[in-house]
Parts: structure tokens; C-alpha cells; sequence
């Protein structure tokens, strides 16, 4: 059994792309443990290149923001890099209103993303 419950990750050459498999991410148990899944991606499994999409996700609470958040230091402590993409409208409008468009690294596009990793 695969240890993430809340997000799939393919590899396309050296770049780990995570696509969420909750629509909503709003409960602090699923936050918890989405949070510790996406750290191990660094602190286990040592991944260096990294792209989030959210084409799956229609709603993000605060708290899930802020293990977003965690998650970028601790890419950047690591020097990995990472972007976010397919940000639906309404959850970027959240991103730009809390000047997160300006912390994380963000593509329209997977392929965006992939093309300047």
C-alpha cells in the first residue's frame, strides 16, 4: 500500500510532480497529514525538483495555507525547487489577496511548469 493518501506523484525525468487527491483540504486531520506527506518528498525521499498541481483541488482552508507555506522554507532550505500550477481562479484569488502569488513560484500550466525546471 502506497504510504500518501493525499497526494499521487509521478516522475517525468528528474521532476516529481504531486497532483492532490482531495477536492477540499479543510480538516486538520487531512492537513496534518497531507503536511507530512509533502515534507517526506524533501526531508525522505530528497527531491529536488517539485511541482504541485492543484487541478484536482477546489478549496484550501488557512491551515492548509499554511503548511503550503512551511512546505515552500523547507524546499528552500533543502534548495529544491518547487512550483505550483493549475491553480483554479478562486483559490489563486486567495494567493494573490494574501500576497502568496509573490512567495511560491507559479505556472498556468504542468507543462508550464516542467518547461522551466
Amino acid at each position: 500500500m502506497s504510504r500518501h493518501r493525499h497526494i499521487a506523484i509521478t516522475e517525468s525525468a528528474n521532476i516529481s510532480v504531486v497532483q492532490f487527491t482531495d477536492s477540499k483540504i479543510i480538516d486538520s486531520e487531512t492537513i496534518l497529514e497531507l503536511g507530512q506527506e509533502l515534507f517526506d518528498l524533501i526531508e525522505t525521499d530528497q527531491r529536488k525538483k517539485i511541482v504541485l498541481n492543484f487541478s484536482h483541488v477546489e478549496f484550501l482552508s488557512s491551515a492548509a495555507l499554511g503548511k503550503l507555506i512551511t512546505f515552500d522554507k523547507k524546499a528552500k532550505r533543502a534548495n529544491a525547487e518547487l512550483i505550483m500550477t493549475n491553480i483554479s481562479p478562486e483559490i489563486f484569488q486567495v494567493f494573490a489577496i494574501t500576497n502568496l502569488d509573490k512567495l511560491f513560484q507559479i505556472k498556468d500550466s504542468e507543462a508550464d511548469a516542467l518547461a522551466v525546471l
